[in-house]
């Protein structure tokens, strides 16, 4: 198979699929046995050497004897990746939650809550403290803390939480519709 010096990039694509298609997939089933090649990333890397050759001058001279050749080699490179992988020692992944930027938003929005709760009128301030507070108080306990009888703690609550709800939504820009 020989190819045009001038031939544009679509046509050795087109001219060269099949092959590139066929040896990565015999280059993968070769590979079963040692560490898992994908034919699909195989594929990929020899069409992204081919467009870099391209890029640089004309097709190979010999483009049947380049996508074996290059089609071995990065299958060689994946495999030599994938012997040096090793996983993690624990097999644990790191939480994402406790990355510096997500910790920061957290104590910037719970900064944020406490000061709105402050501003709460009546009781509501004390008891969504109360109720905030890290200590993690007992109903029992915020009821002898403010003086309030612990049926009722419910109900006040709820109410401060919809005023709390009222005064938030009232500062928090709401996107208008568009079109």
């Amino acid at each position: 198979m020989t190819l045009p010096a001038d031939a544009a990039p679509t046509a050795v694509v087109r001219a060269l699929y099949p092959l590139v298609s066929a040896e990565a997939m015999a280059e993968a089933d070769c590979a079963a046995a040692g560490a898992a090649v994908e034919p699909a990333d195989l594929e990929q890397t020899v069409w992204l050497r081919l467009l870099e050759l391209l890029a640089d001058r004309t097709p190979p001279a010999d483009p049947a004897r380049w996508v074996r050749d290059t089609v071995r080699e990065e299958a060689r490179r994946a495999r030599r990746t994938a012997r040096r992988e090793r996983p993690y020692a624990d097999g644990t992944v790191p939480d994402p939650a406790d990355c510096p930027e997500r910790s920061a938003v957290g104590a910037d929005e719970r900064r944020a809550l406490h000061a709105a709760v402050e501003r709460l009128p009546g009781r509501c301030a004390s008891l969504l403290a109360a109720m905030l507070a890290p200590s993690d108080s007992t109903y029992k306990e915020i009821a002898g803390k403010l003086g309030m009888s612990q049926g009722s703690l419910g109900p006040i609550r709820s109410r401060c939480l919809g005023c709390l709800r009222r005064m938030l939504a009232a500062e928090v820009a709401v996107p208008e519709l568009r079109g």
